[in-house]
């Protein structure tokens, strides 16, 4: 399905707790000297127009970046986040928002690669400018991000951060993640792996979560943030969460004062809230 286009959610809750934690993946890994890659399986355009285009349409980002843009109260990781943001609009004035490629691109070093996968034509076409200038760092491909995940695993540092975030439009999705991961896994079993979906009223949401939890990881955690109730007619995503495969050790007690800022600052109504579970796998 290519009906999809992140342009239109850029910036919203979904991003503001996916592209926090994927920073502070990368910042993990920029603590050693060895390279690392950056694979993104569903990478969009790699940059957002907030006040131009589809962006504009819902404003999603009203809900998210915006309501952190001149907070001075910021928990560490968070105050990282939004700086980041702020270095791409240095006019002080909100009006561009990063992808994940684009996050990644900023944080990586000479050594650090990214690969990245863009199936939808004139996303992929966007993405290919928007990266031009990073020569044979980033390799772009207009392709299946589940399919080329096959092609580049396991990295050749043996280190790497695996973002998968498809649109979940499409219910098989929810099996195809957890069939990608089993397959990766035995690929790159050391690899940290970093998957985001959608809060929905769907059957799948829970089937996901549960499957998730059950592949053979060192440890495993799972950062959960609703920002308001499921709506009366059952449709809308009240939420996100972002499920982390081998995360590492630090990642939890940074989060423990990220996720409670965030169900606070960017709640909608009461029903907003978060929750982070951490488990290891004494079988592996």
């Amino acid at each position: 399905m290519l009906s999809y286009r992140h342009a239109f959610h850029a910036g919203n809750h979904a991003d503001v707790l996916k592209h926090t934690i994927e920073l502070l993946l990368l910042r993990y890994l920029n603590q050693k000297d060895k390279a690392w890659w950056y694979v993104d399986s569903h990478a969009g355009a790699g940059c957002y127009s907030l006040d131009e285009g589809y962006a504009t349409k819902n404003a999603e980002f009203e809900s998210g970046i915006a309501r952190l843009w001149n907070r001075n109260d910021l928990p560490p990781a968070l105050a990282d986040y939004v700086a980041l943001v702020k270095n791409l609009n240095p006019d002080g004035q909100l009006r561009f928002y990063p992808g994940s490629p684009l996050v990644a691109q900023t944080v990586m070093r000479t050594d650090d690669r990214l690969r990245l996968f863009e199936l939808h034509p004139s996303d992929s076409k966007i993405l290919q400018e928007n990266f031009a200038d990073a020569g044979k760092r980033a390799v772009i491909q207009q392709a299946d991000g589940f399919a080329g995940l096959k092609a580049v695993l396991p990295p050749a540092p043996r280190r790497g951060l695996i973002l998968i975030d498809p649109p979940f439009e499409d219910k098989r999705d929810y099996q195809t993640v957890i069939t990608a991961l089993q397959d990766a896994l035995k690929r790159f079993a050391t690899g940290t792996y970093a998957i985001w979906y959608p809060h929905l009223q769907r059957r799948e949401i829970g089937d996901l979560t549960a499957n998730l939890k059950k592949l053979p990881c060192k440890s495993w955690l799972h950062a959960a943030l609703n920002v308001q109730s499921p709506s009366a007619d059952g449709f809308g995503m009240h939420g996100s969460s972002m499920f982390i495969l081998n995360p590492p050790w630090t990642l939890k007690q940074e989060l423990e004062s990220v996720m409670p800022y965030l169900a606070d600052t960017l709640k909608q109504n009461k029903g907003a809230g978060f929750v982070l579970d951490y488990q290891e796998n004494s079988a592996l």
